[in-house]
């Protein structure tokens, strides 16, 4: 009697069987094979939850091709599972379908492998019967030489809470890239642990951290960021605006700089308008002689001031006043 227990479900002939006809099996599993190593696909039942693949004994089937496809409109995951669950075979799938949701490939009660919607995973069926499970190929990847990727896009990570991170495998030191999850930090540092000695962080706010000293072989250029005073007051972000300046428009107090760092360093050009108006200063706000400086009062004069904190006061380090505007 023929059996069919290979991996490909071929029609294995039993010895004196098919006398006259097993040339006819013959051709078959020889066109089978040739499916097995083309592409297949296979329709998964609108939003379906479950959905299962058997490859048919001695017969075509999707299922069998080495590139297999599914197509469909899901509404929520759905797990598939391949049988016969003793096949052991290499397999590469597309998750084709529509909804976008992911497909989740299994074979026993063992490990499985989730594929997201428009994604392909080259995936191992174990075979090992009812426990059997599914791995992903691609785990662990080693390459030998050097690799191109000719599309736009690479994608590290799943968007699952995890750092993930490219190392540089260096003879005396290792650098990465990569993201600090829990901080949502994009960071540059030494080793191969993320928030491992950053050189460079870089926060959701865009915010840029440094902790070592910073060369630069050409001058260094601060962006000019405007503040501006609303209900007579003037909110100063000491980090988003390191080098501000402020155009009246009316008699204002400039609050407490938020943001406030030992060691900054912030100036601000107070530029009059076509009127004239006053100035206040906010008590963290440290000036010779504890005394705030009057601001010119001239149309179309600017004074520009320069502060350091020390950790508790803005000291003023710099004062340039009664400039013309040009």
């Amino acid at each position: 009697m023929a059996t069919y227990v290979n991996n490909l479900r071929l029609k294995e002939i039993a010895t004196g069987d098919e006398s006259g006809t097993w040339g006819t099996s013959t051709n078959t599993n020889l066109e089978l094979i040739g499916e097995a190593l083309g592409i297949g696909t296979e329709a998964i039942t609108t939003n379906a939850d479950t959905h299962t693949t058997t490859v048919a004994d001695g017969s075509a089937d999707a299922g069998r091709a080495m590139y297999l496809k599914y197509t469909g409109t899901l509404d929520s995951a759905c797990t598939i599972t391949i049988g016969p669950n003793t096949m052991k075979r290499v397999q590469i799938i597309e998750n084709a379908t529509s909804g976008s949701q992911n497909i989740i490939i299994s074979q026993g009660s063992g490990a499985n492998v989730t594929i997201a919607a428009g994604k392909v995973a080259i995936v191992q069926l174990d075979g090992a019967g009812a426990g059997a499970a599914v791995l992903d190929v691609l785990t662990d990847l080693q390459l030998s030489d050097s690799l191109t990727l000719n599309g736009p896009t690479l994608t590290i990570g799943d968007a699952t809470a995890e750092d993930t991170k490219i190392v540089f495998d260096g003879n005396a030191q290792d650098y990465y890239v990569g993201l600090d999850d829990s901080a949502d930090d994009l960071v540059i540092g030494l080793g191969s642990a993320v928030g491992t000695t950053p050189g460079i962080s870089i926060d959701e706010n865009q915010f840029v951290t440094m902790p070592k000293k910073v060369t630069a072989s050409t001058s260094a250029n601060i962006s000019q960021v405007a503040i501006t005073s609303s209900s007579n007051a003037v909110a100063w972000d000491a980090r988003a605006a390191a080098n501000a300046y402020h155009v009246t428009t009316e008699n204002t107090t400039f609050s407490a700089p938020s943001n406030a760092v030992e060691g900054a360093i912030i100036s601000v050009e107070i530029a009059q308008g076509g009127t004239a108006r006053t100035i206040a200063w906010n008590t963290v706000f440290e000036f010779a002689s504890s005394t705030a400086p009057t601001i010119t009062a001239t149309a179309n004069k600017t004074d520009i001031l320069s502060f350091r904190y020390n950790g508790s006061v803005w000291q003023e380090i710099g004062r340039v006043q009664n400039l013309a505007q040009t």
